[in-house]
Formats: C-alpha cells, structure tokens, sequence
C-alpha cells in the first residue's frame, strides 16, 4: 500500500507502481467512483480490450440492495 498526498487544487500522483500494473498512461481517461468514503480511479479501456473480460463472472452480490432499481 502507498500513501498520496491531495494538493492544494485536490490532484494525487498515481503511484509509477500503480501505474505500470494498470497500464495506466498519460492523458489515458479514468472514470472516479464514490461510493461511501471509498474513491475508485478506474482506467478507460478501449472496447476491444474489454472483449472477454466479464467471461465466467458471477452476478451475485455485484450490487448493495440499496443501489437496485
């Protein structure tokens, strides 16, 4: 686990370990994801990347009862 620090116009360096195992680049879009206080920086993938990925993928428990429609 590393530790980031906020700056004064609330930026964080992604970490280069980080960065390397997530492929992550610059100028790469993320999507942040709030849930709680618990902050998720999830890397945009091209579509053809995401081919296959959801293969085997079980669906229970995916989402908080709240959260459902």
């Amino acid at each position: 686990m590393t530790v980031v620090k906020v700056s004064s116009k609330f930026q964080v360096v992604i970490p280069e370990d980080v960065r390397k195992n997530t492929d992550i680049r610059p100028g790469q879009d993320v999507v942040v994801v709030a849930k709680g206080d618990i902050i998720n920086v999830i890397p945009m993938r091209p579509i053809k990347e995401m081919k296959g990925i959801l293969k085997g993928l079980s669906t229970e428990n995916i989402r908080d009862e709240e959260d459902r429609f």
